[in-house]
C-alpha cells in the first residue's frame, strides 16, 4: 500500500477530494493521512498530490505487518499475558519484572 500524509491543509483538503473521487484506489483514510492501493492509479494520485503541495506532501510505501510471521513469540506471549493481567494500571516493566516475559529496554534495542 501507499501512505500518503499531509503536513498543510490545503494538502489536506486535497487528499480529502482526491479520496472522495476514487473511492476505489483508496483503502482506508485517517483526517490527514491515507492508504492508498499499491497500484499504479494510486501512485498517480500519490504523486499529482507531491507534484501540487511539494513538501507538504509525503509518500511512503508499507507492507502490511504479520505478527506470526513477524514479531518473536516472547513478544506476542508478553502482550497477550500483559493484557490480560489482573490490574491494569500495572506499569509492563512491574508487570514482567520475575518473570520470563522480556524487558521493556531491551525489546526497544531490538530491530524486528
Amino acid at each position: 500500500m501507499l501512505l500518503v500524509v499531509t503536513y498543510s491543509r490545503r494538502a489536506r483538503e486535497t487528499l480529502r477530494n482526491a479520496c472522495r473521487a476514487h473511492e476505489e484506489t483508496v483503502v482506508r483514510r485517517f483526517g490527514r493521512v491515507a492508504l492508498l492501493r499499491e497500484t499504479e492509479y494510486g501512485a498517480f494520485l500519490a504523486c499529482r498530490l507531491r507534484e501540487r503541495h511539494a513538501g507538504d506532501v509525503q509518500i511512503e510505501r508499507t507492507e502490511p505487518f504479520n505478527e506470526f510471521a513477524d514479531a518473536p513469540d516472547a513478544v506476542r506471549e508478553a502482550a497477550a499475558a500483559y493484557e490480560a493481567r489482573e490490574s491494569p494500571s500495572t506499569p509492563y516493566d512491574r508487570f514482567a519484572a520475575g518473570t520470563e516475559h522480556p524487558d521493556s529496554e531491551a525489546m526497544r534495542g531490538r530491530e524486528l
